[in-house]
């Protein structure tokens, strides 16, 4: 897990050219330690229990503009809401079907090859792996999913 101090926030935030704000730092912070790939409204109510004047606006705003200066992904799985993330890295998800947890999975362990048509030039490759995770597999009974991604 990556944690980030209030200094190394601020530190981000003015090398990427955004005003450090109270809100933008808990965001980030957040995030940082989440080790999940939270909502926007999940983000929110985090941020708000610890600034509880962040109106919704203001945290939807600092999610925007984190993403736009690249500090942090917004990962979209299927149709499904957006979810955020700091981890910058080339890396790839899993998503469990039983449960719907989903999780990091390094670049490095699964190499997908790509050819496509003469012309065409791949900048980067998402890569969404579906399967059951080892929590819902010892468990051996499938379940319906309890959150959908």
């Amino acid at each position: 897990m990556n944690i980030m101090t209030v200094i190394q926030a601020g530190e981000l935030l003015r090398d990427a050219g955004l005003k450090r704000t109270p809100q933008r730092a808990a965001v980030l912070d957040y995030l940082a330690r989440a080790g999940t790939h939270p909502t926007a409204d999940e983000v929110f109510a985090a941020v708000n229990r610890r600034l509880p004047r962040a109106s919704r606006a203001t945290v939807y705003n600092a999610l925007r503009a984190l993403r736009e200066a690249g500090l942090i992904q917004e990962v979209r799985f299927d149709a499904a809401v957006a979810r955020y993330e700091v981890n910058l890295m080339p890396h790839h998800h899993f998503i469990c079907r039983v449960c719907g947890g989903f999780e990091d999975v390094a670049a490095a362990d699964v190499q997908p090859r790509v050819r496509l048509k003469d012309g065409y030039q791949v900048e980067g490759c998402e890569l969404t792996v579906r399967g059951v995770c080892a929590t819902c597999g010892e468990r051996g009974q499938p379940r319906r999913a309890r959150q959908r991604v």
